[in-house]
């Protein structure tokens, strides 16, 4: 008698692909690993390699199961990139390993654990209920130049944007579920620099040191207080990251001074509008801004039917409410925002880019039931 293989459950899915190493910019055998789970369950496939250096080449994937016409359409998105292991692992970060009730290796939690519940999950939702995708990057933990944002336009190309989309980044902090983000701060950096005149510490009439100008403009910009936080923002905050001065003679008075800003913003401000306003105080002290890296803007998940669908998942399944939120840092829903409505559900963050980073087995499992139910309310509508 022949014997039928049962399909992997969801901590199989997730050996599977944490046995791919894959630090970013992730590509080739995990999306491999990936793209062997979905094809079985009728989703075509689309992968693409995008960009050069020194922010790519980056692999993304695109799988789409398209319903009846006219359905709905419900997006998972996430990224099967991880940050570098480090040392210090008990066993190998790319060698999953079953202990007692967990499950360890690196992206157990951020995010290969989630992308295999959304597999998990998948599996048990019937082709007419409505058309589902994937939406897989490998550069999210890295620049992410050539990851979501690119992906979104190959979805435009093949009219394929969903209607709703989750991202399953690890939210939740003591229990699962605990916690949906329906929004993000934004982020800007920027590098500062004042000029001035080298010459001899002996003869500062001849020379302009530019130091003291650079400690008054970060001063000032230090004091700044941008708002006081909303109902749903934790107050913007400025923060100095670096200060330069290459100047290794103890005699020179140096010709310039550099530094760095991160800002973390709330919806009251734009990046655009942040770099104008650092930019006037900086000028006004002699300096200037050298670069900006402006990696996404807030955006907010108006709380409703979306974010209610999705904590009533959670509720049923774990007796948990959740507690909507905007903390933490940036993620992939800043670009995924700009084409549906998006909210972001996923594991416990406790171990997240740490050694030893683990996933709890029975949480995976609740995990696949959640979002079972949040893709089949989305595809109701």
């Amino acid at each position: 008698m022949t014997r039928v293989q049962s399909p992997p459950d969801a901590a199989e899915m997730a050996e599977a692909l944490i046995a791919c190493p894959s630090v970013t910019p992730a590509s080739g055998m995990v999306f491999d690993c990936l793209a062997r789970l979905l094809v079985p369950l009728d989703f075509e496939i689309f992968r693409a390699i995008h960009g050069e250096a020194p922010d790519g080449p980056v692999e993304n994937l695109i799988a789409i199961r398209r319903g009846p016409t006219g359905s709905r359409h419900f997006a998972f998105a996430g990224h099967l990139d991880v940050v570098p292991p480090g040392d210090g692992w008990t066993t190998g970060a790319f060698a999953p390993e079953r202990r007692g009730d967990l499950l360890y290796g690196r992206g157990a939690v951020d995010m290969k654990g989630s992308i295999a519940a959304m597999v998990a999950a998948v599996r048990a939702i019937p082709a007419e209920a409505g058309t589902l995708s994937f939406l897989i990057t490998g550069d999210e933990e890295g620049p992410a130049t050539y990851g979501t944002k690119v992906m979104m336009e190959g979805m435009r190309n093949i009219g394929a944007i969903p209607d709703l989309c989750l991202v399953g980044e690890p939210t939740s902090v003591a229990r699962l579920g605990d916690t949906v983000k329906i929004g993000r701060r934004g982020s800007v950096n920027m590098w500062l620099e004042v000029a001035g005149v080298q010459g001899h510490v002996a003869y500062p009439h001849l020379a302009d040191n530019p130091v003291p100008k650079l400690v008054a403009l970060l001063a000032e910009l230090d004091a700044m207080v941008l708002d006081e936080g909303t109902d749903w923002f934790q107050p913007s905050n400025l923060e100095i990251t670096q200060i330069e001065v290459d100047n290794p003679a103890a005699n020179v008075i140096p010709a310039l001074a550099k530094a760095r800003l991160s800002i973390r913003f709330n919806d009251r401000h734009t990046g655009t509008g942040l770099v104008e306003r650092v930019g006037k105080i900086a000028g006004a002290h002699g300096g200037r801004i050298a670069k900006v890296d402006l990696s996404g803007e807030a955006f907010l998940t108006e709380p409703g039917p979306f974010s209610q669908l999705v904590c009533d998942a959670v509720e049923a399944e774990t007796g948990t409410v959740p507690e909507l939120s905007t903390s933490g840092g940036t993620s992939d829903a800043r670009f995924l925002k700009d084409f549906c409505p998006v909210v972001e559900l996923g594991l416990r963050n406790a171990t997240m880019h740490k050694t030893d980073e683990a996933v709890d087995l029975a949480d995976l499992a609740a995990l696949v039931r959640i979002y079972k139910r949040i893709a089949l309310a989305a595809l109701r509508g």
